[in-house]
């Protein structure tokens, strides 16, 4: 199945993108999807388990993808 996997701030600057199209199997979890984009150049710069969204609706690492899914991966923010 294909999902897309938006990158926001220091997490698309370390891949060095800000979306990327991932073929992963059916019945893969958003935390199989954060290991293959660890595979990538840059992404051992993203931490293990960052915050996730699928679809709009933050989610835990062990949340199962669909095909066409969107899955953010958000960096931390620090406001004030």
């Amino acid at each position: 199945m294909t999902i897309t996997t938006l990158l926001f701030a220091s997490y698309a600057d370390a891949l060095g993108v800000e979306s990327v199209q991932l073929q992963l199997p059916e019945g893969a979890t958003a935390r199989d999807a954060v290991e293959q984009l660890r595979a990538f150049p840059g992404g051992d710069r993203l931490p293990p388990l960052p915050l996730l969204a699928i679809n709009l609706e933050y989610v835990r690492a062990d949340a199962p993808l669909a095909a066409g899914d969107e899955l953010a991966v958000i960096p931390p923010v620090a406001g004030g």
